[in-house]
């Protein structure tokens, strides 16, 4: 039985158009003629890619959390206020959406590679920046630098997934997501210890060496299989390229969909241990409920990586994953805490699944590369300002009404609301609405 996250030799990415790019082994016909310059093979590009998306994601969430779990010592150790630390937790979603926003732009006008290498850098520059800066002037620029320079990461990782390798769309996508998720709980379980034996600055900091590979492996794959801003765009789609994501129906309905997921994500990572707290559980059973809502991101990465791979209906597993979060939601507002586990996991699930699907369907559900980016941006925008306004509000709300009951019930409504956006986004349709 073949592995279903194998790479395959019938499976090439032929759709890729680049002028450097050999789509195809040459013909018995081609191989009579000596050519000066062997372009690289199909496999070779959809090992290169991988590789360079794994390192890509490595450095797309480490920064952020890290941060979260060592932040007591940062407070310390720049003598900031709490509402300075919260600041920098509210900094990334808005640069995020601001990076979404411009990056399908900058990357049709200077090329995929060449942006995110240039990301890639800022990314790394604002990890050092924040640590041989230790004010809160220069801490909170780094994280202005790095967290918009993840933005576009974001954004361009779906075109590139799109044009390099577009047979392998969930594959290749549900591993980056899963690097992501998996060095993210790496570092946050290893940068407080570590700041203990050589100093936060250094835990911080030091990571930086991950963007270091990340430019050299990228720099490797733009001058070897060169630039997107060369692609040619098959005839076949042209008629499609001019289409406005911002006026389209379903860039609206994915937009919002991964919105009130990331919404639930964020509020669910600053206050699962509180609720939790005020519904009986001790201080360390309700951190550790935490640990379970994060560590489910795995489970669901691969586990939808493999049926979509194995070809099971998407909008069966969209649905499935909104409803996990419903189910999830309502168990934390009205059920037994004593399964206070399942419905932390299951939440966990649900947010960890949307977010895969989506960025798979930012590639599947659309024509092009400059399509597949100027979905991504647009959702991702809308997506991340929605979310913004999550913590923010549930914080606000259980001041106002010094109850975790309020803010919980418009979660669930939110949540049954997106099990409807989760329906219509997987829909087996275009971006421009036609079938598939």
């Amino acid at each position: 039985m073949t592995c279903p996250f194998s790479y395959s030799n019938n499976s090439r990415a032929a759709m890729s158009t680049s002028p450097n790019v050999q789509n195809d082994l040459p013909l018995p016909s081609q191989t009579d003629t000596p050519t000066p310059f062997q372009l690289p093979s199909s496999r070779f590009t959809f090992w290169l890619v991988l590789c360079a998306m794994i390192l890509l994601a490595t450095n797309m969430r480490s920064p952020i959390v890290a941060l979260g779990s060592i932040a007591p010592v940062v407070q310390g150790a720049l003598n900031i206020s709490e509402t300075q630390i919260g600041w920098l937790g509210a900094v990334p979603m808005l640069t995020f959406a601001l990076g979404a926003f411009i990056a399908p732009a900058i990357g049709k006008r200077f090329g995929l590679e060449n942006t995110l290498i240039s990301m890639i850098s800022l990314l790394t520059m604002g990890m050092i920046v924040r640590s041989l800066i230790p004010t809160w002037m220069g801490f909170l620029g780094g994280t202005l630098l790095l967290t918009l320079a993840i933005g576009f990461a974001n954004t361009l990782a779906a075109p590139v997934i799109k044009q390099r390798t577009p047979n392998h769309i969930p594959l290749i996508t549900g591993l980056f997501s899963l690097t992501m998720t998996v060095s993210a709980g790496i570092v946050a379980g290893v940068v407080l210890p570590l700041s203990e034996q050589v100093g936060w600055q250094w835990a911080l900091g030091g990571w930086s060496i991950l963007g270091v590979f990340a430019i050299v492996i990228w720099v490797f794959l733009r001058l070897r299989l060169g630039s997107s801003s060369d692609q040619i765009v098959p005839i076949s789609t042209q008629g499609s390229s001019d289409i406005s994501m911002w006026r389209t129906s379903f860039a609206w309905q994915i937009a919002i969909f991964m919105g009130l997921q990331s919404l639930l994500f964020y509020t669910a990572a600053s206050f699962l241990p509180s609720i939790w707290l005020s519904k009986g559980l001790s201080a360390v059973s309700a951190g550790q409920m935490n640990s379970v809502f994060q560590f489910m991101a795995p489970v669901a990465i691969l586990s939808l990586t493999w049926l979509v791979n194995r070809g099971r209906p998407i909008q069966a597993l969209a649905v499935f994953a909104a409803v996990l979060n419903v189910i999830g939601i309502l168990g934390v507002s009205y059920l037994s805490a004593d399964l206070a586990w399942l419905w932390s996991a299951l939440m966990g699930i649900g947010c960890s699944a949307i977010f895969t699907l989506s960025m798979m369907l930012f590639s599947m559900r659309t024509y092009t590369a400059n399509q597949s980016s100027e979905l991504s941006g647009m959702a991702q925008a809308v997506g991340y300002l929605i979310a913004f306004f999550g913590p923010l509000g549930t914080g606000w709300l259980h001041e106002a009404t010094d109850s975790w009951d309020l803010p919980l019930f418009i979660m669930l409504i939110l949540m049954v609301v997106n099990v409807g956006f989760a329906w219509m986004v997987s829909r087996p349709v275009m971006v421009d609405g036609k079938k598939i």
